[in-house]
């Protein structure tokens, strides 16, 4: 017998739905889901869509519901984005059905450069020239829809040329390590300070079937080895105060003539984030802006 479930959903700026889906990623939330739940659901205004995650009816309660609703405040408070403050949870009960799964119905392979992405049993057609990316949705570190994932995400597909090594600083989800590989990257090694991620960086590799040529580590740049340099791309989808303290450490592990891309910089900092990058002997070639975000890309010069 199928249960019963509660839709949670709100209505936010598309630039945020990946941060947004990351704090719906708690206790028994599952799955996430990007639009309209129906014709009936109000059609949001440009820029904005909705986010949908599913919690089993027996597990609902005012302790789940508050908890959803301090990690969106949380969201907010560590943005400072004033249009995350005051966003309206909505609650739905919904008929049985298994809505953890069912949302892979109507999905869409979402392509950026050469990668469509898709869901790890997507059955859907895919182009002559995908590479294929299998990513869950539901999970807890990112679906590939955020500006910076995309930007980071094209950057490998334009810049990388099979062989290469690539290192990934903030890796989270492991997506770009992963991407490296499916685009032929020989190693990729991912870094993160949060434990919870790695875990599911080695699933997202082995799902990928490239887990022989992902690498990933807990820690900052100090689980490198000191011999651990001289890689072909660098690429940090991080904060921009992270891309500025930590400039110099990207310069230092890239090859003179490697190439970068850095994201996760809001444009009020892009002053003090380019002089940052400048300082540690890199070179900016493009910056590219979608929303509030800036993505860096440029080269070690020789």
């Amino acid at each position: 017998m199928l249960p019963a479930w509660i839709e949670i959903s709100v209505l936010a700026p598309v630039e945020w739905h990946e941060l947004i889906a990351d704090a719906f990623a708690l206790g028994p939330c599952t799955s996430v889901a990007f639009g309209r739940a129906s014709l009936a659901t109000p059609e949001p205004p440009a820029g904005w869509d909705w986010v949908r995650t599913f919690v089993i009816e027996s597990d609902d309660g005012p302790e789940l519901r508050a908890r959803v609703a301090g990690r969106i405040a949380e969201l907010a408070a560590s943005t400072g984005a004033a249009e995350l403050s005051g966003l309206e949870l909505r609650f739905r009960r919904l008929p049985p059905e298994d809505y953890a799964n069912s949302w892979r119905k109507s999905w869409k392979a979402v392509r950026i450069g050469a990668f469509a992405i898709t869901p790890y049993d997507w059955k859907g057609a895919l182009r002559a020239h995908d590479l294929q990316l299998f990513l869950e949705p539901g999970g807890a570190f990112g679906t590939g829809r955020h500006a910076t994932t995309r930007a980071c995400l094209r950057a490998v597909s334009e810049e990388l040329r099979p062989g290469q090594r690539v290192l990934d600083a903030g890796t989270g989800s492991g997506v770009l390590c992963v991407a490296a590989a499916l685009r032929g990257a020989s190693q990729a090694i991912g870094f993160d300070i949060d434990p919870n991620a790695i875990p599911y960086a080695l699933d997202l590799a082995q799902r990928n079937r490239v887990a022989q040529r992902c690498e990933f580590r807990v820690g900052g740049f100090e689980c490198l080895g000191e011999g651990e340099r001289e890689f072909d791309g660098v690429l940090a989808n991080i904060f921009a105060d992270l891309i500025a303290a930590h400039a110099a450490d990207m310069a230092g592990r890239l090859r003179r003539g490697g190439w970068f891309a850095f994201s996760g910089c809001v444009m009020h900092k892009r002053e003090t984030t380019l002089a940052a990058i400048a300082a540690a002997g890199l070179r900016v070639d493009a910056v590219h802006t979608r929303g509030r975000w800036d993505t860096y890309r440029g080269v070690r010069p020789k």
